[in-house]
């Protein structure tokens, strides 16, 4: 498991989600109008958005809510037009992010790259967390690679299923069958770690909470391997 998803679960796990979940629902919104625009507003016809759905209603977002803003990225509704652009950069210590936003690398030690510069350290999956009270080995790993699934990860408190893009939407339900994942997106997964420690992995956590509270970034990936109490301590 890569420092960046400890970093999220121990962030989940201590409320820091949950406390801002009017910025949750502000992140969903766009995400809701852009999957609308890219691949229409019919979730039974367009995976990404079906998927982006469910995490609406896990985090208990209205109804009228999420179709307002499918209604936006259809072209039903007027509002404001979001489009996805992906920037790559280095954050301290050489660590390999992947965002969309600029300004803040420099501030706080890290640097913008250009276009692949780091995209090439990473693989799209589809990346399912579970928490292992909720679920079995044997049944999780039964359902998962019946559907589709590349891998059944044991990562201590969680189980991650790993898929290729085009099986996540198929293997998500049926896990979904079984249990409410934890998380459940398209990711850009690490294929190696960088080890931080000290002051550069307290760098690289002001970062990545400056990143993650930035109202235009949806998602944020790295390959930054930090000690768990060290994560914990910087969430304090």
């Amino acid at each position: 498991m890569s420092g960046h998803s400890k970093w999220h679960s121990i962030k989940h796990k201590k409320g820091a989600l949950d406390a801002k979940r009017g910025k949750i629902f502000t992140r969903i919104i766009k995400e809701l109008t852009v999957a609308a625009r890219v691949g229409g507003g019919d979730p039974g016809m367009n995976p990404r958005l079906r998927t982006i759905v469910a995490d609406a209603k896990a985090a208990n977002m209205p109804n009228d809510n999420i179709a307002r803003a499918i209604r936006r990225g259809t072209g039903e509704e007027p509002g404001v037009s979001y489009e996805e652009v992906t920037y790559e950069g280095y954050g301290p210590g050489g660590a390999a992010v992947i965002v969309e936003i600029r300004h803040m690398f420099g501030k706080h030690g890290g640097n913008l790259g250009a276009e692949n510069s780091v995209a090439w350290m990473f693989e799209r999956k589809g990346y399912i967390v579970i928490e292992k009270s909720k679920v079995g080995e044997e049944t999780l790993m039964a359902a998962a690679l019946d559907a589709g699934a590349d891998d059944l990860r044991d990562d201590g408190d969680n189980w991650e299923v790993i898929t290729a893009p085009a099986a996540f939407d198929t293997v998500s339900e049926a896990v979904r069958k079984l249990v409410e994942p934890d998380s459940a997106a398209i990711a850009m997964l690490p294929k190696n770690l960088t080890k931080l420690e000290g002051k550069t992995a307290q760098q690289m956590m002001r970062l990545m909470d400056a990143l993650d509270d930035h109202d235009d970034v949806q998602k944020v990936w790295s390959n930054f391997d930090i000690e768990e109490k060290e994560i914990e301590a910087s969430l304090a």
